[in-house]
């Protein structure tokens, strides 16, 4: 199915197709809602000249629908991209951040930040200060690092023993959530519930700036990447017979899907399911496609 469907519609087509969906996807976050706006109304609020509205439809657009559209697009992007490299890394399509413990990593981290620091500096403060990303990328790291490392002696990597340490360290961040909840005062208990089920509700032109250049800048170092990771797919062995640098260009990739992963954790919380899944709706759509 999968060979007659890229026969039939070539990838550029897809790509038109997807981006056309992409379209029908914001504006439909933008125009539909639980308050009643009509159609046109919403268009016009995105428009900064238009005064013929009332007030509250030009907030409710402009400050709350557009903002959490945008950072969906780019969370989603982030976590796609980064599920992608880690399966091409791992060579296995179950691999994913969440599977592998980045996200529980990342998530304890924040989860720190805003029991510790939520009383201390307010929500809107230390979000735009960095304590959250900061703490949440130092998470996502310090956990892919302790996994990669169990998961390599001198004889390679083991994805086996990778994956079970994930699954392992994702218990122990599951512990050390519930150690925090039961400490937490009743503000941090409602923030950090809130965010461990993931949502959108808290989008800022701040944090959005923050998602795209930082999905600007993963795309690009991914793709300057491509080609040694697709040397990486026939094996270690062969890579380094192709002048790779393995381990250079494992740490390198760890790192920053832990960067990118710690980022999508601070701002919208625990968000699975996308990374496992949207690079293999990718190569169903256009086939393994190799950098050029």
């Amino acid at each position: 199915m999968n060979d007659i469907l890229t026969r039939r519609v070539p990838a550029r087509w897809l790509m038109i197709f997807s981006m056309i969906l992409l379209y029908i996807a914001v504006v439909s976050s933008i125009t539909l809602g639980p308050m009643n706006i009509g159609f046109f109304d919403s268009l016009k609020a995105l428009l900064p000249f238009d005064s013929e509205l009332p007030a509250y439809v030009s907030v409710i657009i402009q400050q709350v629908r557009l903002p959490r559209t945008l950072l969906a697009i780019a969370v989603g992007g982030i976590l796609a991209i980064c599920g992608t490299v880690m399966q091409g890394l791992f060579r296995n399509p179950l691999a994913d951040p969440g599977i592998i413990g980045v996200s529980a990593g990342a998530s304890l981290g924040a989860a720190i930040a805003i029991v510790l620091f939520g009383g201390v500096l307010g929500n809107t403060v230390f979000l735009v200060l960095g304590t959250v990303p900061v703490f949440a990328f130092l998470g996502g790291a310090l956990a892919t690092f302790a996994i990669y490392y169990m998961g390599t002696s001198s004889n390679g990597t083991s994805v086996t023993i990778m994956l079970l340490a994930g699954v392992a360290l994702g218990a122990i961040a599951g512990a050390g959530m519930g150690l925090l909840n039961f400490f937490a005062d009743d503000q941090a208990l409602r923030d950090l519930s809130l965010w461990t089920m993931g949502s959108l509700a808290g989008a800022s032109w701040d944090s959005i700036i923050l998602a795209y250049v930082s999905l600007f800048v993963l795309a690009f170092l991914f793709q300057k990447n491509a080609k040694p990771l697709n040397a990486l797919l026939l094996g270690e062995a062969e890579a380094r017979h192709l002048g790779i640098d393995v381990q250079k260009l494992k740490r390198n990739l760890i790192l920053l899907t832990a960067a990118g992963v710690g980022i999508t954790v601070a701002l919208s919380g625990m968000i699975g399911f996308i990374g496992l899944v949207v690079p293999h709706i990718g190569r169903m759509l256009t086939g393994q496609i190799t950098a050029p």
